[in-house]
């Protein structure tokens, strides 16, 4: 590849599928180009998980069936009635805010982005979130370990902080997300016809990769040839993201090979597949490429995007195998910090990868 390929701006997701330990036969540009084909008139799923919780047996079948028929056609659902208080989310981002515009980029390198376990965890800077594409976003990645969650009395806020507000009001958000995550995964496993409670054990106080990204106001013309975020499929189960303010996350139908504009309504959570669902559901459930673009509408393009998605991942030990009953397997049982490690090694060079 020549230089440009090799930071993705004219790079295809095809050139790093040696790394991908799922199937991914769609072939799509990383960088947003002139040639994408959109679909305007495609509605994504919205489903109301209070029916799962207070519905009873017919509330639980008819958001399952909702939300599973959604994930296998898109991998994309929008998920309301989760009873998280939309304060947590507006005063998310004032914090995001507040933490990527008024501290430092020295005060933020402090906590540069290392590896532990599976994850990348700590801060990366604007066009450093991968190797392969300058993405115009910084991050900040924090998992269960950066959290005053388990009651360790070894935990120190400041090792992964530069302020223990951070922690307690993100903390609110992660306590809030985690309950909802075996409800969704049993929701899955009602719709695939698998015993509901087959994650439950591993999916309690499991590990998560909480991230915070923003990405700074675009200049006139910046950002034209490669959007703010590349395209790509998460590794994890599946990802829990409050809807943003500010447009511009698309997704990939594999079905059209069409983008389609995730909108989703304030205070709403977008939830998506990645690459352990794939891996388990035998294919069934896609893990979905997506982006982030430039806003349609340009009078955005002075404000900054704040997200804050939750990646539901399962410890680095457990074995992620084919459910019963979803034909026969297409992949071999494998540890998780094996897989999720040889993925990402992608984004972060090879010598990422672990056996």
């Amino acid at each position: 590849m020549d230089s440009n390929s090799q930071q993705g701006i004219d790079a295809f997701n095809q050139e790093f599928a040696k790394y991908d330990q799922v199937e991914k036969l769609q072939r799509y540009r990383l960088s947003e180009g002139e040639e994408d084909h959109f679909d305007d008139e495609y509605v994504l799923q919205t489903c109301d998980i209070s029916e799962y919780l207070y519905g009873g047996a017919s509330g639980k079948a008819k958001f399952a069936h909702e939300l599973g028929s959604s994930l296998e056609d898109i991998g994309f659902a929008i998920i309301t009635g989760h009873g998280v208080n939309n304060d947590h989310y507006k005063q998310a981002r004032t914090l995001i805010t507040d933490l990527f515009e008024n501290y430092s980029v020295e005060s933020r390198m402090k906590f540069r982005a290392q590896r532990h376990g599976s994850v990348n965890q700590g801060y990366f800077p604007i066009k450093e979130t991968t190797i392969i594409h300058p993405d115009l976003v910084e991050g900040w990645v924090f998992c269960r370990r950066a959290f005053d969650l388990d009651n360790n009395p070894n935990y120190k806020w400041e090792d992964y902080w530069p302020e223990a507000r951070f922690e307690e009001s993100f903390r609110k958000i992660v306590l809030a997300h985690e309950q909802l995550i075996i409800p969704l995964m049993q929701s899955i496993l009602q719709y695939l016809k698998v015993d509901i409670n087959t994650y439950n054990e591993r999916l309690t106080h499991t590990n998560f990769g909480f991230r915070l990204n923003y990405y700074p106001p675009l200049s006139d013309g910046e950002g034209d040839t490669g959007g703010r975020m590349l395209g790509h499929e998460d590794v994890d189960l599946f990802t829990i993201l409050p809807a943003s303010e500010i447009e511009g996350l698309q997704a990939l139908h594999r079905g059209s090979m069409k983008w389609v504009r995730v909108n989703a309504p304030e205070g709403s959570i977008v939830l998506n597949t990645g690459d352990y669902m794939q891996r388990i559901t035998n294919n069934r459930l896609p893990s979905t490429t997506h982006r982030v673009s430039r806003p349609q509408n340009a009078s955005l393009n002075n404000k900054a995007r704040i997200s804050f998605p939750m990646a539901v991942y399962v410890w680095e030990d457990e074995i992620l195998e084919v459910l019963p009953g979803l034909g026969k397997p297409k992949y071999p049982p494998v540890r998780a910090e094996a897989f999720h490690t040889q993925i990402t090694s992608k984004y972060y060079g090879d010598d990422y990868a672990k056996s």
